[in-house]
């Protein structure tokens, strides 16, 4: 795979069964769409020290295609797979028709990456999945000659996939973090999903709670404070419903998109 600082897994490495059927071999194709699990998916598999479990994860989603017979799978569905810490694992790899895109027709015109992200669960991508999915772009551009259309799994077929968070990542374009797309300066970084998680008393949650108030959405009948409250969690859910979340992906824990997109000033 091009770039020595991509980790790329391949089908050999993460222990794939063989295929079913002969899979479709596929010149080209117009671009990629992007994919989540769409099922819950656990928070801890995005710790550091949690990688080992990834490959597994990619046994139980092939072993569950294979299982389908509605669907009948040639086997995974996907062309390439990307989990929260950045590795890019071989599916049906490059040239390979895709079996996730909805119908023959979208499966021939776009290849399919699947984000080890929920419905539930783990729903943010991380900065190093993020890298990961544009590397298995980049990956399908060159060895598969896919075309330049990024587009999400929605697009063209009726359903929530890929997520909020994640969608609104692809309709930006899909850019590789670090390319201009953090708040930018003079805001204050994304601190982490956990440290919300911890009930922080900071004066980051006051400054966040003041841009809620200036966006319209805060629920405060006093301050904001330091002190992370339900409250500030109820604010921040109507922020999230804003920019357009619904469901699981607006519960009120802040995401790194939606945190970007509310400019906290740095404290």
């Amino acid at each position: 795979m091009p770039g020595g600082t991509v980790q790329f897994i391949s089908r050999a490495q993460w222990g794939a069964r063989p295929s079913r059927y002969k899979l479709t071999y596929i010149a080209d194709t117009r671009g990629v769409k992007v994919h989540y699990e769409g099922t819950y998916v656990p928070p801890s598999l995005a710790a550091p020290d949690a990688h080992g479990q990834c490959a597994a994860r990619v046994r139980a989603i092939q072993a569950s295609h294979l299982a389908d017979d509605d669907e009948d799978y040639s086997d995974i569905a996907y062309n390439l797979l990307v989990c929260p810490h950045g590795a890019v694992f071989e599916g049906r790899g490059a040239h390979r028709r895709t079996g996730a895109n909805g119908t023959a027709t979208l499966n021939s015109q776009h290849y399919a990456v699947c984000a080890l992200l929920g419905s539930a669960g783990l729903t943010e991508p991380t900065p190093a999945q993020l890298a990961g999915l544009r590397d298995a772009i980049e990956y399908l551009r060159s060895e598969g000659d896919a075309g330049a259309e990024i587009k999400g799994h929605r697009d063209g077929h009726p359903t929530a996939c890929p997520g909020g968070p994640l969608y609104r990542w692809v309709q930006q374009g899909a850019p590789r973090p670090g390319d201009g797309t953090g708040p930018g300066p003079g805001f204050a970084p994304f601190p982490g999903a956990e440290f919300f998680k911890r009930s922080p008393n900071s004066p980051l949650v006051t400054a966040m709670g003041r841009r809620l108030v200036a966006e319209g959405v805060a629920v405060y009948s006093v301050g904001p404070g330091p002190q992370w409250t339900e409250i500030d969690r109820r604010s921040y859910s109507r922020w999230q419903q804003r920019l357009g979340y619904r469901g699981a992906d607006a519960d009120g824990w802040p995401g790194r998109a939606s945190w970007d997109a509310l400019k906290v000033p740095k404290v």
